[in-house]
């Protein structure tokens, strides 16, 4: 007996390595046997939604990386019985099973409908194939050539999906997988690249639907007072800080997606500019910036000019970019449980980690009704523990976050590299409490840490609550960048691709001055950066705070110009510019003359008229009063023609999102909402 049991043990000592990671997994059937194919699974842990995915071609589901204890998993999908088991073992250390059996549920509610369209290789007969999800049917409509399939969905199926992005969705018809890395649909027999599909008549491209509709109401803007004409003989300096944040392009996308236009003060224009990078020339060796201007008419007021003023940082390799020491300060409250926030969160880490170096340190500290470092500093190249930290991350509990802001800034402090970049990243809705009673001393708190060189970044998730005012101020007054994150595609543009930029830091408190020459300039209107304007005196005051720039980053700018009557051709005035080293106190200057000649539009640069149609597009979404003759066809005619240096498609996307936004304003002038 007592070899037996050594036996067995031996056996379960050799076989630990294979089940070292504790998991659940299984198969989803209905009651004849047959696979529930792309169905949605849901993983709850003490009433709390901790994570969701979906079955695969053969009905198969699989979750990894679990805690051991006690879960309940509930099984959705199409035209039948949703489906819950309460008190799920998992054991740790083990590969986990549960099978479950699913019933039809013939009742028919409300319809909603989510069409794909998709373009096979070869299709002789017909160009297009559709499928609908519908109500009350729960099984494929034969196919035939001209015709795709339908299954029927309930409203409140689709309402409670653990995951509700496009693709999830969509993937609910036979044949239709999501690719979770590329956002992405796959559908059998056809390329990814030649698929489409639309929520309510719009086209979207993967980016998700919001748990909630975003409305003004719910959510929190600060209110923009567009910037008014200026006589150059009554002012001739316009000085303010530059911005590189890029969070209202996002967001304006989410509403677009969703089937909503965003309200005007979400509409920051210079942020929709500069979320595109241009072709600007690099700076010469051994200066930080190369400035670039140019002049051309004014697309939507005849007789008026448009000054385009461009600035670009040096560019450094990642290899070069110094080491980080970062903090994120993650909330994990209750309103971070969707779809489309902690879980994106954790995806956007995932991305982020496998670009992080050895000399590199990440901690986590999250927040809801307390505070707890998840993760003390870890060497960059220890992924998989960083990572295995971040997919245990759930969400549940209040917003009340006691000390956990002071503590991300202690952890930042303790390991701070003084050659190094020192951050801490905020993820979060907006609706937080982090412990500092007031905004206002949380500002000067954030302003304090600021000044001991350790910088705030602040990444915006979500809809419904989102405070988008309380997380622009928090990144302005930290020195940080802010973005809003709206899907897996916009955290890869975030934290892979722009992220060496933002943690290498060339300049700080970085002033723009334009002082315009009264006998050419009648009146001058700045574009957008309403917020970040500044008093004359503070272009020379080195203690005012201004914006940060890292290496690669572009900064872009646009003044709409009344030139004066017959002084075609002299200058316009002249561009000051003050920085900081990011190791210094003292600012450094420098200046650069105006053009004088303006060029017609069509003889302007791409980089000019790509800008100035992403202004006409701000102008027609805030219906600004100064919008003149914009409209949004002559926005996307405008970007249309100005896409040669596009190797991220950013620009093209840009065109889609424009024919989205004339198609959902048409959609709403026809129902009578504008």
């Amino acid at each position: 007996m007592k070899t037996k049991l050594l036996a067995l043990l031996a056996l379960w000592v050799l076989a630990l390595p294979l089940y070292a990671q504790t998991s659940l997994s299984g198969k989803v059937t209905d009651d004849t046997g047959e696979p529930i194919i792309f169905g949605s699974v849901a993983l709850y842990k003490n009433g709390v939604l901790i994570t969701g995915t979906e079955t695969d071609f053969d009905g198969y589901y699989h979750f990894a990386s679990l805690d051991p204890g006690t879960y309940a998993v509930e099984t959705s999908y199409v035209g039948y019985n949703k489906q819950r088991i309460e008190r799920v073992l998992v054991y740790a250390g083990k590969a986990n099973k549960l099978d479950i059996e699913m019933t039809a549920d013939a009742v028919n509610l409300d319809e909603v409908v989510v069409t794909s369209y998709k373009i096979p290789l070869v299709e002789q007969d017909n160009t297009t194939q559709g499928a609908t999800i519908a109500p009350g049917y729960t099984r494929p409509l034969p196919r035939s050539s001209n015709s795709g399939h339908s299954r029927r969905k309930r409203k409140k199926d689709i309402s409670n999906l653990p995951t509700r992005n496009i693709n999830s969705l969509a993937a609910t018809t036979a044949g239709v997988s999501g690719a979770k890395a590329s956002n992405e649909l796959k559908i059998r027999g056809s390329r990814s690249n030649a698929t489409d599909y639309y929520v309510d008549g719009i086209r979207v491209q993967g980016n998700a639907i919001p748990e909630q509709a975003p409305t003004a109401a719910g959510e929190g803007y600060a209110e923009i007072v567009e910037n008014e004409f200026i006589a150059a003989g009554t002012e001739a300096f316009s000085t303010f800080s530059i911005d590189v944040d890029k969070a209202a392009y996002s967001n304006v996308r989410r509403f677009i997606a969703a089937g909503q236009l965003p309200p005007a003060d979400a509409v920051r224009t210079e942020e929709l500019i500069n979320y595109f990078d241009y072709a600007y020339p690099l700076p010469e060796r051994g200066n930080a910036f190369a400035v670039e201007t140019e002049l051309g008419g004014c697309p939507w007021q005849e007789g008026h000019q448009l000054l385009h003023i461009g600035i670009k940082g040096f560019e450094a390799s990642p290899v070069d970019a110094p080491p980080a020491n970062l903090v994120f300060l993650i909330d994990v409250s209750g309103s971070m449980g969707s779809t489309n926030k902690l879980p994106l969160v954790k995806q956007a880490l995932g991305l982020l980690t496998e670009e992080l170096r050895a000399q590199d340190r990440v901690s986590i500290v999250t927040y809801a009704g307390g505070f707890q470092v998840a993760l003390l500093p870890t060497p960059g190249d220890q992924k998989e523990q960083i990572m295995n930290v971040v997919n245990k991350l759930g969400a549940g509990g209040g917003t009340a976050g006691g000390a956990a802001l002071h503590r991300a800034y202690e952890l930042a402090s303790q390991y701070f590299q003084p050659d190094g970049s020192n951050r801490v990243i905020l993820a979060t809705d907006g609706d937080f409490n982090v412990g500092i009673s007031s905004p206002e001393e949380l500002e000067a708190f954030i302003a304090e840490k600021r000044a001991t060189g350790i910088y705030l970044s602040v990444l915006g998730f979500g809809t419904g609550n989102y405070k988008d005012d309380r997380l622009e101020i928090l990144a302005n007054k930290g020195n940080g960048n802010y973005a809003y994150i709206d899907g897996i595609k916009e955290a890869e543009k975030v934290l892979v691709t722009e992220m060496a930029g933002t943690l290498f830091a060339i300049a700080k408190d970085v002033k723009l001055q334009v002082e315009f020459d009264s006998t050419t300039v009648q009146t001058y209107r700045l574009i957008g950066y309403e917020n970040r304007l500044l008093a004359k005196e503070d272009f020379e005051d080195d203690t005012k705070d201004a914006g940060e720039l890292g290496a690669g980053h572009t900064v872009t700018a646009l003044y709409e110009i009344v030139p004066q009557p017959g002084a075609e051709g002299e200058p316009l005035g002249t561009l000051h510019l003050r920085y900081k080293e990011p190791a210094e106190s003292q600012s450094r200057y420098l200046k650069h003359e105006l053009p004088g000649d303006a060029q017609l539009l069509e003889q302007t640069s791409e980089n000019f008229r790509f800008a100035a149609a992403v202004a006409t597009y701000a102008h027609c979404l805030r219906d600004s009063k100064h919008k003149g003759l914009a409209t949004l066809s002559l926005a996307r005619e405008l970007a249309d023609q100005a896409r040669q240096d596009d190797l991220e498609n950013y620009r093209a996307d840009f065109v889609e999102l424009i024919k989205q936004t004339e198609n959902l304003t048409a959609q709403l002038a026809k129902a009578g909402q504008k």
